[in-house]
């Protein structure tokens, strides 16, 4: 029986009790100021794309796996929880604190590294972390997207991924506050 709890993660080895880590979708989550140190162990071509991923769904994941294949590995940043406000998406959001969307986005199997950003946008973090491709959704015109022209004079691509799924979390929530 503890054998298989080592196993699974569940417990450290040697330990004769249950001791409880964290999911290894966590060790996905990284600080932005450390990317000097993350960064490196990623596959190239690296993909990156940001957004608030405030309540996940379809569309999010549709997406997320759609700039994934578009390289070796994809980095997600998350709007902070003010950048999140300053988007004039509503007071209350987001309706998840980053803590949760940034651990519910590392626990997608397409997802190689989550970080967040602080700013109104991520063009700092876009700089920092050199991506080979800078994806964002089909709403995104390519010349609108920020970073877009570091990504084109180092050579990268860059790319607006149409919707598949016609989705949206203003949409969701609305819906469920009509009920």
């Amino acid at each position: 029986m503890q054998a298989r709890r080592v196993a699974q993660g569940r417990v450290a080895e040697g330990e004769s009790r249950a001791v409880v880590q964290a999911p290894a979708f966590e060790r996905k989550i990284h600080p932005p100021g450390d990317a000097a140190r993350w960064l490196p162990g990623l596959a190239r071509p690296l993909v990156f794309t940001n957004g608030v991923f405030d309540i996940l769904h379809r569309g999010h994941v549709t997406y997320l796996a759609r700039a994934r294949a578009m390289g070796e590995a994809l980095v997600v940043a998350l709007n902070s929880d003010a950048s999140s406000r300053a988007l004039g998406k509503g007071d209350d959001r987001p309706l998840n604190a980053l803590q949760d969307r940034l651990a519910l986005v590392a626990a997608l199997e397409c997802v190689d590294a989550v970080t967040w950003f602080e700013d109104e946008t991520p063009a700092a973090l876009v700089a920092a972390l050199g991506p080979d491709v800078l994806v964002k959704g089909g709403d995104w015109p390519v010349e609108k997207i920020v970073g877009a022209a570091g990504v084109l004079a180092r050579g990268g691509r860059v790319a607006s991924i149409p919707f598949e799924h016609q989705r949206s979390t203003t949409a969701l929530l609305a819906k469920i506050r009509g009920l």
